[in-house]
């Protein structure tokens, strides 16, 4: 059933794709090159949803002291840091034609990069601490913490006006790009939650393995 899932999942990131490339026009002043950010945003926003599901598993360990939570905590976390480093990559990409440079030290692009770095942080932490029940502990307390910063990263183009554009509305976009945006967020909600289905088994079987070689249970 898993691997089913996941062939209509990547058909249907497939099917959105093809869908902006050949059926979504051009933007009156960019023309093609918008088209990047039917990828760049719903990675973003299925980023931001992630490291939320990871926050919420550092709350749910902490209270229920469940492994299974703190294995749902650090999937969601490592898929999170995958998709803000392509919502970075793109970003990159698609600053280069729209403001001259790869890069600049935007309010939006700083808090990404640092949220970036901070949840890398914590999967590399993970990996310093060999007990699972103190890594599960302290992973918890840094999940909460370094949270904080999603909310910023969101906000960061209210509260420092620069480069980076203000998040659209529909109110704001060609209906037809509005529709496509839609499109590629819900294909990219059905792969995010294949993978992070897989990455839950990957993480129980690595949990089991920790058990068994320490005499315990997962």
């Amino acid at each position: 059933m898993l691997k089913l899932f996941g062939a209509v999942a990547f058909l249907a990131l497939a099917g959105a794709h093809l869908w902006a490339l050949r059926f979504t026009p051009p933007d009156a002043l960019m023309g093609d090159v918008y088209r990047i950010l039917f990828v760049h945003v719903p990675a973003a926003w299925m980023a931001m949803l992630l490291f939320f599901l990871s926050f919420i598993g550092s709350i749910f360990y902490l209270v229920k002291r469940s492994p299974r939570w703190d294995q749902f905590s650090v999937s969601a976390a490592e898929l999170g840091v995958v998709l803000t480093g392509l919502a970075l990559l793109l970003g990159s990409i698609w600053g280069k034609p729209a403001w001259g440079v790869w890069w600049t030290w935007d309010p939006r692009l700083t808090t990404t990069a640092l949220l970036f770095i901070m949840y890398l942080g914590y999967l590399i932490l993970r990996q310093l601490i060999g007990d699972p029940e103190r890594r599960a502990k302290v992973a918890a307390g840094i999940g909460l913490l370094i949270f904080v910063n999603v909310p910023v990263v969101y906000l960061s183009v209210k509260w420092w006006r620069s480069l980076h554009q203000v998040q659209s509305s529909p109110q704001t976009m060609d209906p037809a790009m509005a529709v496509t945006l839609r499109i590629c967020a819900v294909a990219l909600l059905l792969a995010v939650l294949f993978l992070l289905s897989v990455r839950l088994r990957l993480a129980r079987r690595v949990a089991e393995h920790e058990a068994r070689d320490s005499g315990g249970t997962a």
